[in-house]
């Protein structure tokens, strides 16, 4: 398709639609097609992309796939939907979390997550932010100009916790940086409620019951 022609889409008032994820039907290439005329008969002027996409365009570690993106980006765009384009940090592939088990969470009492469900995922972890930079990165670069892109969508319902060693030691260093030692301060008063005292704060377990 010749973007180049047009730039801008003629659309007003109130942006109306929703999350779209085209990627379950790809090998239905009708269906895609019978969506959008849906979307046109409800009005609709905008979808959401890609927030749990990310095994799709990158099925496995470092080989990518955003033409079908592309595709369906164009289509959009040429029946005047404009499209608002996720990061798909949402849910990672499961190649991630099988060699890199670090990337998986780890709950209050030091179980780690199997794969499965969303938002699965430690976001201390080296490796995870890593790669979601990558995936991102190559999105911004390849769609970043697109004219059906309106806006970006940074990852999608940040939520949970993770309890891993690697949080465990990035919560000490920020205590340590803030606190720097056990003194007059609320902090003190904090511990001193449940007799507890930490000569060093590198000692201090991120599940006390503050």
């Amino acid at each position: 398709m010749n973007r180049e022609r047009k730039t801008n889409m003629n659309q007003s008032g109130f942006i109306y639609g929703g999350d779209y994820n085209p990627e379950q039907w790809l090998a239905m290439p009708e269906i895609l097609e019978q969506d959008i005329e849906y979307m046109k008969e409800a009005h609709i002027n905008e979808v959401t992309l890609g927030v749990f996409s990310w095994s799709v365009l990158e099925p496995e570690e470092g080989v990518y796939h955003l033409e079908w993106l592309e595709k369906i980006m164009d289509q959009l765009y040429k029946n005047e939907i404009s499209v608002i384009l996720s990061t798909p940090s949402a849910a990672r592939p499961k190649w991630l979390a099988d060699k890199y088990p670090e990337v998986l969470r780890v709950n209050a009492d030091r179980t780690k997550n199997l794969f499965g469900g969303r938002h699965n995922h430690c976001y201390t972890s080296p490796v995870y932010r890593e790669k979601v930079g990558k995936i991102d990165r190559l999105l911004s670069e390849k769609f970043g100009k697109h004219p059906a892109v309106k806006m970006w969508h940074i990852s999608n319902e940040l939520s949970g916790e993770c309890h891993c060693p690697l949080c465990q030691k990035a919560f000490q260093g920020w205590l340590k940086k803030k606190y720097e030692t056990i003194g007059l301060s609320d902090f003190e008063n904090a511990v001193s409620e449940i007799a507890a005292y930490f000569p060093d704060l590198i000692l201090l377990d991120i599940n006390l019951p503050f």
